[in-house]
């Protein structure tokens, strides 16, 4: 997904307009949730993100979304990652 089509998505569904964030190089954010719904293109590099069920790798230009407090850990790909994040309360 480009950047200007993940834009107009997230505004059309009522999303505040995303915050740029980095993380390092095969870091590793265990389990975790937020207060808020959230929607995600990653930029650059590589996110894995995953639960007590199962985890997925996201690279450059895709997407994905978690609910509000839903519980997930996250670890970042030997290059770190770049993305885009939405939220929604």
């Amino acid at each position: 997904m480009q950047q200007q089509e993940f834009l107009a998505s997230i505004r059309q569904n009522g999303f505040a307009d995303p915050v740029e964030l980095i993380r390092e190089a095969n870091g590793f954010l265990d389990t975790h949730e937020h207060p808020f719904e959230a929607r995600v293109l990653v930029i650059d590099g590589q996110i894995e993100i995953g639960s007590k069920q199962s985890s997925r790798v996201y690279q450059a230009g895709e997407t994905f979304h978690l609910e509000k407090n839903e519980p997930h850990w996250e670890r970042y790909g030997p290059q770190g990652v770049r993305y885009l994040s939405a939220r929604k309360d």
